[in-house]
């Protein structure tokens, strides 16, 4: 027995690898080893080594005659039953034994114990290129389930790549499906594994992995985004502590809501993170950190955050982000790429509550610091005041005996002085009082002899100015009179055509109400009574003679009224079917 080479693409050569096939540099292809059991690799093994279905000859065997002798008209073909009998064992000869076969889970469902799954397969673009379904037996699942939730940590669920060994089954009233017997765990763990291996190269290869990490960790906490499934565990978790912060006016919290796993999660997480930031800039809210947290689940659960689009987009945001994705178990490509990463949501609310902490306690000691600092500055401040105001009391006292010495001199060379000053303004007033009154007789005459001159002048002036304003306020008046004039006769012309167009109007509106007031009384004429009967009708009178308009209303005794003359009728309850 030799090695056994495949016919496989370069898209497949993670695929093979997995599985444990090995490559041939010289041949450039892949093989699978010596002794290796083939069944994994069917699909990429050369045609010669496929077994061919066996197709029954008995489908084509002519029916027979009827016991009876009688002659039965030849069959023209088989029954529905007969062809997918065939073709069931035809299937069962061709597949003996269950195929180790990749498929991908795009639907389950649970029933009385027995797993319904949905299978796939997809090319490298995303086209699905086959499709089944799968069943897993009660008595089966409950024996390889449990192994493979314990070896993977993971749920089989939609999204999920599996290698099974599976068994296509063919039957006539329920048509094709596939049994699975086996899961191999180690190819789920390699394919979720290739899948953040994957990414976590793409990104280092573009410069982008590192760039939050190398963020500088928030220096405390003020406004927080946070990104989680609306009403999860993990959430509840978080707020829990965080209302207490927002309560206390310590940490304001943002929440934006989406859904975490499923197909489209991570683009759906992806556009309201981007959607909340921007309207946080447009808003002028600059966040400390971005926190993406949800509460614990299986490992395929989380794989779904496994996305380039969405770890690229965490690694470009300007704002530390912090993970809190699961339990202390699980991992994704996005805690890798995250500033600061926590295991679940309750320790990234107390890793934030933490810090806040922290420089709190900072804060407190830097203020004792502070106070301790004051109060030393004080004391020293105190101790220097008091020498100081000791000195300056001395030197105040030396001061004011010197000044009182000082001003005792100066006020006996003050009064002195003031004596002096005394005689010599008295002479000095004196000769100031003869000039004033040799100046004043001057101005007195020189204002009399100037007086009547000026009052003349003013009062010709005068005159001048009141015959100007008369001449002026005659002007004035002549053009008011023209001009009052002139709106009178535009005013009398204006009525005098108003009321020649109103006396036609006026005579119109009458004849054309008398014309419609006449047509509305003869209207009225022939809606009388008469005219009424006239028509077939009839007008019922109670005994009273009043005009009966309700059947409740009326008495057993009634009077008919019609065209040509009455009738008295008697009324009876009628009868109900």
């Amino acid at each position: 027995m030799t090695d056994t080479y495949l016919v496989s693409s370069f898209a497949d050569k993670d695929r093979v690898k997995a599985l444990g096939a090995r490559w041939d540099p010289t041949r450039r292809q892949w093989y699978v080893p010596e002794g290796r059991e083939l069944a994994p690799f069917a699909q990429w093994l050369p045609a010669a080594d496929v077994p061919a279905p066996v197709v029954s000859r008995d489908l084509l065997a002519p029916s027979p005659t009827a016991s009876s002798g009688l002659a039965v008209p030849e069959k023209k073909g088989v029954s529905l039953s007969q062809l997918l009998q065939g073709v069931s064992g035809a299937v069962a000869q061709a597949f003996k034994a269950g195929v180790w076969t990749l498929v991908e889970v795009v639907d389950t469902r649970i029933r009385n114990g027995h797993v319904y799954l949905e299978v796939s397969e997809r090319d490298v673009s995303g086209v699905i290129t086959a499709k089944a379904n799968a069943v897993i037996w009660a008595s089966t699942a409950s024996q390889i389930l449990p192994k493979f939730e314990s070896a993977t940590g993971a749920q089989i669920g939609p999204g999920i790549k599996l290698l099974v060994r599976a068994r296509p089954v063919f039957k006539p009233q329920f048509g094709f499906s596939i049994e699975v017997d086996a899961i191999d765990s180690d190819y789920t763990l390699g394919d979720l594994e290739a899948r953040k291996r994957e990414i976590r190269e793409r990104l280092q290869h573009e410069g982008l992995f590192e760039l939050n990490r190398q963020l500088p960790s928030p220096w405390d906490y003020y406004l927080v985004l946070v990104v989680a499934p609306e009403g999860g565990a993990g959430l509840g978790d978080f707020q829990a502590e965080a209302k207490r912060l927002e309560a206390s006016g310590i940490c304001r919290f943002v929440y934006v809501h989406s859904r975490f796993q499923g197909d489209g999660a991570a683009a759906e997480i992806r556009m309201e993170l981007l959607g909340a930031l921007e309207r946080m800039d447009q808003e002028g809210l600059h966040p400390d950190a971005v926190a993406i947290i949800r509460g614990g689940g299986a490992i395929n659960d989380m794989a779904w955050l496994n996305d380039y689009a969405l770890v690229r987009a965490v690694c470009e945001l300007d704002v530390p982000v912090l993970t809190g994705i699961g339990h202390e178990r699980d991992n994704t490509v996005l805690d890798e790429v995250a500033n600061i990463r926590f295991d679940t949501p309750s320790k990234v609310i107390a890793g934030i509550e933490r810090l806040i902490l922290l420089r709190a306690q900072e804060a407190k000691s830097l203020f004792d610091d502070i106070i301790r600092e004051a109060t030393h500055a004080m004391g020293s401040a105190r101790r220097i005041f008091f020498e100081n105001f000791t000195a300056i009391e001395a030197g105040a006292r030396q001061e004011i005996a010197r000044s009182r010495q000082r001003t005792t001199e100066m006020l006996a060379q003050l009064q002195l002085d003031a004596v002096q000053a005394v005689r010599n303004g008295a002479e000095q007033t004196e000769r100031s009082m003869v000039d004033v009154r040799r100046m004043a007789t001057h101005q007195l005459g020189w204002a009399r002899n100037q007086v009547p001159a000026l009052m003349a002048e003013i009062r010709s002036e005068a005159r001048q100015t009141l015959q100007t304003a008369r001449a002026t306020i005659k002007a004035d008046k002549t053009f008011v009179l023209d001009r009052a004039a002139a709106d009178v006769r535009h005013m009398k012309d204006a009525a005098s055509n108003a009321f020649a167009e109103v006396g036609p109007q006026a005579h119109k509106t009458v004849a054309e109400a008398r014309v419609a007031a006449q047509a509305l009384i003869r209207e009225i004429a022939g809606q009388g009574p008469a005219k009424t009967l006239s028509r077939g009708f009839a007008l019922v009178r109670d005994a009273a003679g009043k005009a009966v308009t309700s059947a409740t209303s009326a008495g057993a005794k009634v009077t008919i009224q019609f065209r040509d003359g009455t009738r008295s009728a008697t009324l009876r309850k009628e009868d109900k079917p």
